[in-house]
């Protein structure tokens, strides 16, 4: 059974900075980490892997600093990793991002599965996964929260939807989006650190993937951000202490004064 795992190095969420002139994250000199819903499909993959044999493969999307976020990876376990950057994929919105991705996969070949976090905390779009399903004609199955057994050419999962909970078996290939609550990731192993440290991350650019540059970068991306902004700060809260009945006494005058009720 051999995996594919789509990554992307984020932002740390506490330190989210923003070009007003381009809409886009300042990612230079900004703390990053492998976004916790990519680590969850890397983890799904590793346990696949242990039953089943085979291969785990990360790739992403990003400017030279995203080989760490594939080292990353690699330290928990992964096998291989590829690191996709080229100006000409700048200011890639989803859709570009999921086609660039779906090239390289072409590129790599030899996979069963293709798995993705749910969603990256940075745009929270989850777009990315069902966009890579779309470019490479594959079927696929969103919030996946459980993997219940994987054979040659099926896997059976439970989804998660609003109130329920779907079972499912879907032909191979496929691409799945997982939730977190799919497994918890095991933290790096000491033997892999050393691995990821010695480790030549390849690089692959446009003209490797056999690309139209007309779907790259921002010529290939069909949405654009007019202005992008961070929510404005929440003022300090008020600590009321006492005892329960003189707290909600005190909270009860404040409600009263400000006239919300």
């Amino acid at each position: 059974m051999n995996i594919i795992v789509c990554i992307k190095q984020v932002p740390d969420t506490s330190e989210v900075k923003l070009d007003p002139e381009t809409n886009t994250l300042i990612r230079e000199g900004v703390p990053s980490i492998v976004n916790p819903f990519d680590e969850n499909a890397v983890e799904a993959a590793l346990q696949i892997r242990e039953k089943f044999g085979g291969k785990v493969t990360v790739i992403t999307m990003g400017p030279p600093q995203a080989k760490d976020a594939l080292k990353k990876c690699v330290s928990m376990g992964a096998d291989d990793a590829y690191l996709l950057s080229d100006k000409a994929f700048a200011g890639s919105d989803t859709w570009a991002t999921s086609y660039t991705l779906s090239r390289a996969i072409k590129k790599l070949g030899d996979y069963d599965l293709i798995l993705c976090g749910k969603q990256a905390i940075d745009g929270d779009t989850a777009q990315v996964g069902p966009g890579i399903a779309e470019h490479l004609d594959f079927p696929q199955v969103t919030y996946v929260q459980e993997i219940d057994e994987v054979n040659d050419d099926k896997i059976r999962l439970k989804r998660l939807v609003e109130g329920a909970t779907h079972v499912m078996n879907v032909s191979l290939p496929a691409v799945l989006t997982v939730e977190k609550s799919v497994n918890n990731p095991r933290y790096p192993s000491i033997k892999g650190i050393m691995r990821s440290s010695k480790m030549e991350i390849p690089v692959l650019v446009a003209k490797d993937l056999d690309t139209d540059p007309n779907l790259l970068g921002l010529d290939g991306s069909p949405t654009e951000v007019r202005t992008v902004f961070p929510p404005e700060s929440r003022g300090e809260g008020e600590m009321i202490s006492g005892e329960p009945e003189e707290a909600a006494k005190k909270l009860v005058g404040k409600i009263l004064d400000l006239k919300i009720v």
